[in-house]
């Protein structure tokens, strides 16, 4: 990461703090509803023991591979060889957001997830433990780093997760499903985040959600965000800061909220 990436980070987050507000400033019954029982929820989950015991499993693996990255590059790492337990604990979804990725999926209930950006498989699993009934497809270009994934779903039998080991632009080459949940993590660029967007609001049902993750990596990224909430197919937008999530609710005003989780 550049020292400019950092400073914009830093900046951007002082102004969210200033913009955001919590369930109290929400008016839309939906997005309430949404917030207060799935995002502020703090009900200690069972499957919160699993996404434990699976982080753990990674931090402890010492293994080094050579990642080949397709996006924007790293905010930790200068090199592409890299060990399993430092890309979890540095690159990886957080526990936090482990934990809000399981409680999205339980709240939704959606039939078919799609991840792009597998990584080491930790935002995978939680979406799959959120509802083990779901049909998940999560793509991942780097085939070394698709193996530890691929490793870690058999490992902990989560036999719902079909993990493609491909680039994005070929995965979509071949996809004709529609997805009820999207959750975007990588190439955190400005035209190919725009570029997979076009793609994907042609892939969602009127109920889909789709969320971006690191909408403020760079002041590009921020600027992709900004053009995504404006499309005349977003209805409902919040920004979480680390995520931009955006619904398609055709019965819904078009509203843009700024939530502190």
């Amino acid at each position: 990461m550049t020292r400019q990436n950092l400073i914009y980070q830093l900046k951007s987050y002082l102004q969210f703090l200033l913009k955001s507000t919590n369930a109290h400033g929400v008016h839309s019954p939906f997005v309430y509803d949404f917030v207060t029982q799935c995002l502020y929820n703090k009900k200690k989950h069972e499957g919160y023991t699993t996404l434990k015991k699976i982080r753990k499993k990674h931090l402890a693996n010492t293994e080094i591979i050579k990642v080949i990255d397709f996006g924007s590059g790293s905010k930790v790492f200068q090199g592409n060889e890299r060990k399993i337990a430092a890309i979890a604990k540095n690159a990886g979804v957080p526990y936090k957001r482990q934990q809000l990725l399981f409680r999205i999926a339980t709240y939704f209930q959606p039939v078919t997830i799609l991840e792009l950006g597998t990584s080491v498989g930790l935002g995978t699993v939680a979406l799959s433990l959120g509802n083990p009934s779901a049909n998940i497809t999560t793509v991942e270009g780097c085939p070394n780093t698709a193996k530890i994934a691929s490793a870690l779903f058999k490992d902990f039998q989560l036999k719902n997760i079909h993990l493609q080991n491909t680039t994005f632009e070929d995965f979509f080459k071949n996809d004709t499903l529609s997805y009820d949940i999207i959750y975007v993590d990588g190439n955190h660029q400005k035209e190919q985040t725009l570029k997979y967007f076009e793609i994907l609001s042609e892939k969602i049902r009127n109920d889909s959600l789709i969320i971006f993750d690191d909408i403020y990596w760079s002041s590009s990224m921020s600027e992709a965000w900004r053009e995504i909430i404006k499309h005349p197919k977003v209805t409902v937008s919040i920004d979480t800061f680390y995520w931009g999530l955006v619904f398609f609710r055709k019965e819904q005003k078009k509203e843009h909220f700024i939530i502190r989780l």
